[in-house]
């Protein structure tokens, strides 16, 4: 039976910018980072170290080679935030790019894209 979601892979062009984006701007934390010293390295990174599920910064030109037939696209995330305003605010500030805040039926939301463009969605959940 599972229990709970574990790690999340996100493949990237750019490990080192990813983290930057993910650390410096959305303000995760790194949770571990691995190399093999054979070319493999991955990056766990967290909202917080406590998060129980965490993503992982993978290179994503590296991976197609090892694993052609993997989906290497972006997964669609739904983040949750209790101040979606100031959220909002703090990612306009730094430059990230954010859709328009819109009312769901579920909440409101609003998307934003890391520096790859890849796109990601965070609902206020108090």
């Amino acid at each position: 039976m599972i229990n709970k979601l574990g790690q999340i892979m996100l493949y990237v062009n750019n490990q080192d910018e990813a983290l930057k984006f993910w650390t410096e701007k959305a303000e995760f934390s790194v949770i571990s980072e691995e190399d093999n010293g054979q070319g493999m390295r991955w990056i766990e990174i967290a909202p917080t170290r406590e998060a129980e599920t965490s993503i992982v910064l993978h290179n994503k030109e590296l991976i197609a080679k090892m694993e052609p037939e993997l989906n290497l696209n972006t997964p669609s995330l739904m983040f949750y935030s209790e101040n979606l305003d100031q959220l909002y605010k703090d990612f306009s500030d730094k430059n990230i790019k954010v859709g328009e805040i819109v009312n769901m039926p579920s909440g409101r939301v609003f998307n934003f894209a890391d520096d790859e463009e890849n796109y990601f969605a965070v609902m206020e959940k108090r």
